[in-house]
């Protein structure tokens, strides 16, 4: 007991004992960025604190990149200028001004069309009169019939339309059709999302997913028709026929919405 009774002083630091504060070390005091030292602040860091340095600045990215995935879903799905510009004027208006151009590109299409369906027509035409025109009665020389001239007259026009390489067009055009129309079919339901967070089930979207079903369908005939199947070619003029139909009957529910855009979003 003894030997522990004075063992224990030793154990207790004395109450006279001071602590003393670390000393900073002269680099380390030399990197903190203080006005009066800007000389220092141009030298070199160390390794240490350039890594740290790099890994601050790559945590702002970093955070934003990770930032959709800790968002609720009904979060993520918000509308309310999440989207920023998808949400505004300027992508709103894309979608009428094209789909105004697309249709104006049909009737140029149909007219197309019904071109080159002219030039394969107008030769059955002149078969057919050929027919029904009467063989010449020796070699006196006589004035042509009423037939032969309008198979003169048929054959000229045809020789025209062949000129004028309407196939290739129409089938130029009608590709165009599909592509731009699909594409832009798509993003006018998808733009209507960024702008209301919802669709808007009616006779404008109802027509526009039709218009898109009838381009598809009618470019899937191409083929048959091509091998000359006239029930393909009949086909295909009545669904594109029926494309302008609901094409101008989109019109005005078009204007409707137009208005709405003018009134409810902002620019750009």
């Amino acid at each position: 007991m003894a030997a522990a009774t004075l063992s224990l002083p030793k154990l207790i630091p004395s109450h006279r004992t001071t602590t003393r504060l670390p000393q900073i070390h002269p680099k380390l005091h030399s990197s903190l960025p203080l006005d009066t030292n800007l000389e220092a602040q141009n030298q070199p860091q160390p390794k240490d604190q350039s890594l740290l340095f790099q890994l601050k600045a790559a945590s702002l990215p970093i955070t934003a990149l990770a930032l959709p995935f800790l968002l609720e879903p009904q979060d993520a799905a918000a509308v309310g200028g999440e989207f920023g510009i998808l949400e505004g004027r300027s992508f709103a208006l894309i979608h009428p001004i094209v789909m105004g151009g697309l249709f104006l590109y049909t009737l140029y299409a149909g007219y197309l069309g019904w071109q080159w369906r002219r030039v394969r027509t107008i030769q059955e035409e002149i078969n057919e009169l050929k027919k029904q025109v009467k063989p010449a009665d020796g070699d006196q020389p006589r004035e042509p019939s009423p037939l032969e001239t309008k198979i003169q007259q048929l054959t000229e026009e045809r020789k025209e339309l062949i000129k004028g390489s309407y196939r290739d067009k129409h089938f130029n055009a009608g590709s165009i059709l599909l592509g731009f129309g699909v594409f832009e079919s798509i993003y006018g339901g998808v733009n209507t999302w960024f702008r209301t967070g919802k669709l808007f089930p009616g006779p404008h979207l109802f027509a526009g997913a039709a218009i898109t079903v009838l381009w598809a369908a009618a470019a899937s005939l191409v083929a048959p028709m091509q091998k000359g199947n006239e029930t393909a070619r009949s086909l295909h003029i009545a669904l594109n026929s029926l494309n302008v139909l609901l094409f101008v009957s989109q019109i005005p529910t078009g204007i409707d919405i137009v208005f709405k855009v003018l009134e409810f979003t902002t620019w750009p």
